[in-house]
């Protein structure tokens, strides 16, 4: 398939740009299939998830807690700076995106400045030095930089919550605590693993006591999430790499779940990526690149729960490879005429696999 086969029209006012006041308020689309095997669109509330798992089912969450990644500053030369760190290497190093009229030499400095919104006044300015280009699973877009004192110390002083380029506000303190799902503890990720975000105690709790069984792992979202995909020719795309790891007990409680023959829900697709990446490579913690296109044979994964994505993006060809590609097309279509919100703090969706 072609990168314009995951095209669709988007009125511009769909796109959420803040929560709703409760998490759980949001809608949920089940697609589901009628007796002959067509699409079936079905408007729900995301309360409804309750009675859409059963007892022998497990719910997979994603446990990673973003971090304030995005950093603004100066060159030397007085030239404005943006970086948006990937990933933190060691106590005081990091990988970043940098985003300038021309990047430092390695050697070159960026003076931070603070981005506080809680004390509306500025940190005492700090220094960070750029090693130089650094290479990421092939990929050469990432720079290595240093910084005088522990990074995620930096981090939280000096650095703002990356919100997705779509949405247009500056984050506040209100993006602060709905930007995290409630279960994130994992600090790493420079996204959030948004379809964990419809989730509030009230609604875990229920799924508790009707028996459905909740496990989590960890991939820390990287920058790439938000890297368009620049080639027609699918097979050109160079997915970024992320780690993750998976805790023995969620291996554990797969196999018991497959075995009792329920189903293992994904909870986003940052989920399945990291439960599909152990079925191709055995191994529970390590760094995956896995692009899932349609015709990707899944393994281990029997139903999802998402967000909306936007057009041409992976994760609008990883929901298509998994519920198929025209339901898919005709499910967003429908999303659309009903207006529901879409992307980070929008509605989520309800999948099985094909």
């Amino acid at each position: 398939m072609q990168l314009s086969d995951f095209n669709y029209d988007l009125p511009p006012e769909l796109i959420a740009q803040h929560p709703l006041a409760e998490r759980s308020a949001s809608r949920l689309l089940e697609l589901a299939h009628t007796a002959d095997g067509k699409p079936l669109c079905l408007d729900r509330s995301f309360s409804d998830i309750v009675q859409l798992i059963n007892e022998n089912d497990l719910l997979v969450f994603n446990d990673t807690r973003v971090i304030p990644a995005r950093l603004f500053g100066q060159k030397e030369t007085g030239g404005q700076v943006e970086l948006l760190i990937e990933r933190i290497t060691g106590s005081n190093q990091a990988l970043a995106q940098i985003r300038a009229s021309k990047v430092p030499k390695p050697g070159g400095q960026i003076m931070l400045r603070s981005r506080s919104h809680e004390t509306g006044s500025d940190n005492t300015p700090i220094t960070i030095t750029v090693l130089g280009r650094a290479n990421l699973g092939g990929s050469n877009d990432f720079y290595e930089i240093t910084f005088p004192e522990n990074a995620m110390s930096v981090l939280e002083a000096y650095g703002e919550l990356p919100l997705p380029p779509y949405i247009d506000h500056t984050p506040d303190s209100d993006d602060a605590k709905r930007y995290q799902t409630v279960m994130a503890k994992n600090p790493g990720a420079v996204a959030a693993p948004t379809a964990g975000l419809h989730f509030d105690e009230s609604i875990l709790t229920s799924l508790r006591e009707r028996g459905v069984r909740q496990a989590a792992i960890t991939l820390h979202v990287g920058a790439g999430t938000f890297t368009p995909v620049r080639h027609e020719d699918l097979s050109l795309h160079q997915m970024h790499y992320e780690w993750y790891s998976i805790p023995d007990e969620t291996l554990q409680a797969i196999q018991e779940t497959k075995k009792r023959g329920g189903k293992v829900i994904a909870v986003g697709t940052t989920s399945i990526r990291t439960i599909e990446s152990y079925a191709i490579t055995q191994r529970l913690e390590g760094e995956t690149n896995l692009f899932i296109t349609p015709g990707f044979q899944f393994q281990i994964v029997d139903a999802l729960i998402t967000n909306f994505h936007l057009p041409k993006s992976t994760l609008l060809m990883l929901v298509s490879a998994f519920a198929g590609v025209e339901a898919i097309h005709q499910a967003y279509q429908h999303a659309i005429q009903k207006r529901y919100r879409f992307f980070s703090y929008g509605d989520a969706m309800y999948l099985r696999r094909t």
